[in-house]
């Protein structure tokens, strides 16, 4: 089945839907003491897609029932998005810290590493931010006369020496797209993991790595510059931000049909009062004018959802990427790695 089916559903559907309910569902915040300022953790480099997620709503915090002051952000890259949760299961479980990660963070990475720093019972779901999907792109290194996927997998074919392709880290949902489609087509992929996507992007234009996996908003401004050409997205629909891009199931490849989404959370011991003022604080913000256009920049589509609604879809997005990653046989040939092991900072 495409990954899709098993994850996020017909989400197109239910964009308006988090938000709204989380906003009624949580009142009132009178067992919560305001913070002052809350810091947010984000497991990639600034510049980012999912940074940008941080730092939008975070911004808006100001004069809220969570917080008097806008968030602040800290970015602690590296090995995939867990330094960042790891350091959020030691932090003070009072809303005065938070982080934003991907939910293969949290759904895909037990099924891989034989040992982690952290599991999903350390963290309390506060709300979903995001929907974002993923894009296949090239730079220089790869000729003009690739245009489309199969064109790329006849190249790498031909070329194995320089057949790789980045993500912003290994065990990531990029990286399993990459992986499912050399193996799928027979084609020797090799994996190059980054320290997020942006030191990735850079390559790829640099020309020192032939293709890039990742969400597909951190290669929209390279895109429209003409520095490297996305050759589809992992969306069940053609993306409304690169709508000139076919989709990888439009090109034969409907198995790598994926949504993935960022949300924050907190550590597990915050109290639920806490949680919502957070969560309502998040929800109204991405309501707003200015965060909506900021998300859609990096290519990303805001959505609100209860902390409750982000339980279930971690969840089924756990169920459904272990057997996979079983069966392909990942969770044998990764071990967690060190920081050290990806490229970029």
């Amino acid at each position: 089945d495409p990954l899709w089916s098993r994850g996020l559903g017909d989400v197109y559907k239910r964009q308006a839907l988090g938000a709204s309910a989380a906003l009624g569902a949580f009142h009132p915040f009178a067992a919560h003491a305001q913070v002052d300022q809350v810091k947010v953790y984000f497991g990639f480099p600034a510049g980012s897609s999912g940074d940008t997620v941080a730092r939008r709503v975070a911004e808006k915090w100001a004069g809220s029932a969570f917080s008097k002051n806008p968030g602040v952000v800290e970015n602690k890259p590296g090995a995939g998005g867990r330094i960042a949760l790891e350091t959020l299961k030691a932090a003070p479980a009072d809303g005065s810290v938070l982080a934003v990660a991907q939910v293969s963070a949290l759904a895909n990475y037990p099924h891989i590493y034989s040992k982690m720093n952290y599991t999903d019972k350390d963290f309390a779901p506060v709300s979903i931010a995001a929907i974002m999907h993923h894009g296949l792109a090239v730079g220089p290194m790869v000729p003009a006369s690739v245009k489309n996927v199969k064109d790329f997998l006849a190249w790498a074919k031909a070329n194995p020496k320089d057949a790789s392709y980045g993500s912003p880290g290994a065990g990531s949902t990029p990286h399993f797209l990459g992986a499912l489609l050399g193996i799928n087509s027979g084609v020797d992929l090799r994996h190059v993991p980054y320290r997020g996507s942006i030191p990735g992007v850079t390559d790829v234009v640099g020309g020192q790595v032939a293709a890039m996996v990742t969400p597909h908003g951190d290669f929209i401004a390279n895109y429209k510059a003409g520095k490297l050409r996305i050759l589809a997205t992992s969306g069940p629909k053609r993306s409304i931000y690169v709508p000139d891009v076919p989709t990888f199931a439009e090109q034969g490849f409907p198995e790598l049909t994926t949504e993935e989404w960022f949300g924050f959370y907190a550590p597990a011991a915050t109290p639920k009062p806490v949680i919502a003022a957070a969560n309502a604080a998040i929800n109204a913000a991405l309501k707003e004018k200015s965060v909506i256009d900021s998300l859609a920049i990096v290519g990303l589509m805001p959505h609100g959802s209860t902390p409750e609604e982000q339980a279930r879809w971690q969840k089924a997005e756990y169920d459904s990427w272990g057997p996979l990653i079983k069966k392909i046989g990942f969770c044998l040939l990764y071990t967690s790695p060190s920081p050290r092991d990806q490229r970029g900072s």
